[in-house]
């Protein structure tokens, strides 16, 4: 009896690599093919792999397979890499995406993973035969489609507004990516907007250190996923049978209650596990006080009770992490804790490490300042006079309260109510600041109809896509008029004036973005 063929893009990253590992323990039933970047044959992820499996290795790129096991070397940009990976599929698992702050520092990169390369995988699979009917598709969104929560609405629920933060192009991407596959033909699909996902190796850890770090407020709440759990939950897919309600839907992906954590705790914790006090290592006024993302999931439990990926906790996370730390970092975080003139050394170095970032990386919030970058600053910090009201520490600190009071957010229709009419969608555009155009509706969640936003930009969308997924006008996400769009629409006026104020009146370029392009390299170099 074939086994079933599963097409995994994305195998190299943080998620997709954990999830690549479940597949393989589950090699008996299915077969395996991924597509990895040529470039990246030099990393050697998959010797071990490659060699159990029996394959020879190649330069540049092309195909190889064999014992139910197939690599190609080649880009999801290129549609006939995508062809040649699905080929024969019955299965795709897309944990491939293009993130921050690269998608910041390479927006054109961004684009064409996060966008483009998602229209091949979608037309490879209707290419197949039977495709449309037969292939079961899993799609990862992002927690930063949603942008800001900040207390008060820091938990948060699908169908809740999207809300790109100013600037960036990452989410703005994959909600792009995202309504491609909500619009599709496909029968069989899913999304599952991804939460910050903790690599469980130091070194990718270590990595992650940017100066995108500095753009997190203090106060913003985080329900954080372990990059194990991401890729067991995403491979548990495959045990979902065909007549389960869980497709054709988005959810929240998250690590659960157990995996909450407060930006500054998880900060001041990263800290204190090698010995040092947070606030003698950074300045407050380094990190920006909103326009970024993170939040509280209200509902991501109704993804786990399907796919029951719920393993990690905070602890065992921070266990995991420990021990995979060098032996060098261990002694460092030892002689800290027991001997204070150490520890003071260490924080010394530290202070100046990051000091240095924040004053001299493009995308850092105290270069902005610095540097007058007026939209920046009016993005992250209101105004110079809020930047510079930003007390010292311990003077009127974020509300980090755990149990800080929130409010659920209204999407503008009865959600109890068993059947809508075309009366409930109607109300539902209006609450959006538009109109549903369409005169007649069957009923179906999932027939297109047509729309007018209250910029009188009119578009196609399903009325899953609008009310249960929280997509609006296409044209309106994709740029940064979100104070002109809050005066507009009440369904959006809900998340952006619970950090911004109504005389704010802020006009933000397509091209403002370019103002960061290549600062890693220009960083690097600094540094060499």
């Amino acid at each position: 009896m074939a086994k079933t063929k599963v097409a995994l893009f994305g195998a190299s990253g943080t998620m997709g690599f954990q999830a690549f590992k479940e597949l393989w323990k589950r090699r008996d039933t299915y077969d395996i093919s991924i597509l990895v970047l040529p470039s990246e044959q030099d990393l050697d992820m998959f010797r071990a792999y490659k060699r159990e499996a029996g394959l020879k290795s190649v330069e540049g790129a092309g195909v190889v397979e064999g014992n139910g096991f197939k690599i190609v070397w080649g880009d999801a940009t290129n549609y006939e890499d995508v062809v040649e990976t699905i080929k024969g599929a019955d299965w795709v698992l897309n944990a491939m995406a293009y993130i921050s702050p690269m998608a910041d520092y390479h927006p054109e990169i961004a684009r064409a993973v996060n966008v483009d390369a998602i229209r091949h995988i979608l037309k490879a699979i209707q290419a197949e035969p039977d495709g449309v009917e037969r292939i079961h598709y899993v799609h990862t969104g992002t927690v930063a489609e949603t942008g800001n929560r900040p207390v008060g609405i820091h938990v948060g629920r699908v169908g809740d507004p999207l809300k790109p933060s100013i600037f960036d192009y990452y989410a703005i991407t994959k909600i792009a990516g995202e309504r491609l596959v909500l619009e599709s033909n496909l029968k069989y699909w899913v999304s599952m907007r991804m939460t910050f996902i903790m690599p469980t190796n130091f070194k990718e850890m270590q990595e992650l250190n940017d100066a995108i770090s500095f753009h997190m407020p203090f106060d913003a709440r985080m329900e954080n996923l372990s990059d194990r759990d991401a890729g067991f939950g995403m491979v548990n897919c495959l045990d979902i049978p065909d007549n389960s309600d869980f497709w054709r839907r988005v959810y929240n992906m998250g690590g659960g209650p157990e995996m909450r954590t407060i930006a500054y705790d998880y900060m001041a914790d990263s800290y204190r596990r090698n010995g040092l006090n947070l606030e003698a290592c950074i300045e407050r006024n380094w990190y920006a006080v909103r326009n970024f993302h993170m939040q509280y999931y209200e509902d991501s439990q109704i993804l786990n009770d399907y796919l029951h990926y719920w393993r990690d906790t905070l602890d065992s996370y921070n266990q995991t992490l420990a021990d995979d730390t060098p032996l060098s970092m261990k002694l460092i975080g030892f002689l800290s804790r027991k001997i204070p003139a150490f520890r003071a050394r260490v924080e010394a170095g530290a202070y100046a490490a990051t000091k240095e970032l924040a004053e001299n990386h493009r995308n850092s919030p105290r270069y902005w300042y610095t540097h007058r970058n007026d939209m920046r600053i009016t993005a992250f910090f209101k105004s110079y006079e809020d930047y510079e009201a930003i007390p010292a520490w311990g003077v009127d600190m974020p509300n980090i309260d755990p149990d800080a009071p929130w409010e659920r957010l209204d999407h503008g229709y009865d959600e109890n109510k068993a059947d809508l009419d075309l009366n409930d969608l109607q109300a539902a555009a209006q609450f959006r600041g538009g109109k549903c155009l369409s005169t007649a509706w069957d009923g179906g969640l999932y027939t297109a109809l047509d729309w007018e936003c209250a910029f009188e930009h009119t578009f196609i969308a399903r009325p899953f896509t609008v009310l249960k997924a929280g997509h609006w006008c296409p044209e309106c996400t994709s740029n940064w008029n979100c104070d002109e769009q809050a005066r507009k629409n009440p369904f959006f006026d809900q998340v952006w004036y619970a950090d911004h104020s109504p005389d704010e009146n802020n006009l933000y370029p397509d091209d403002c973005i370019n103002d960061i392009k290549n600062a890693d390299r220009d960083y690097a170099a600094l540094n060499k």
